[in-house]
């Protein structure tokens, strides 16, 4: 974080958002895909409809996420896909997790 210039432990450069357990669960399981459906997502992280809303929306509003509705058929649907942002921040956030750990 460059408010601390003497930080020096990589701590310091992780992402906020990413740091919480369910954002970070959403990013793992979209950073392994083109595009999830939301009902997938919600199931796959063990969600309610509206914790995944409100989790998508923040990492949507962070320039992570796109939240595209449709239909399939008559029925309406969401999918949910990383954009090149996120992806980015994902992998950066990963490598300082690496470098923690060692």
């Amino acid at each position: 974080m460059a408010d601390r210039p003497d930080a020096s432990h990589p701590r310091h450069r992780l992402d906020p958002l990413l740091q919480r357990p369910v954002p970070f669960s959403i990013a793992a399981l979209l950073a392994a895909a083109d595009e999830a459906e939301f009902a997938f997502v919600r199931d796959a992280v063990e969600l309610s409809d509206s914790a995944l809303s409100k989790q998508a929306a923040a990492l949507e509003a962070a320039g992570y996420v796109t939240v595209r509705k449709g239909y399939l058929g008559k029925v309406p649907r969401t999918w949910l896909s990383m954009t090149a942002r996120g992806r980015a921040a994902f992998a950066a956030h990963l490598e300082v997790l690496r470098e923690i750990a060692g």
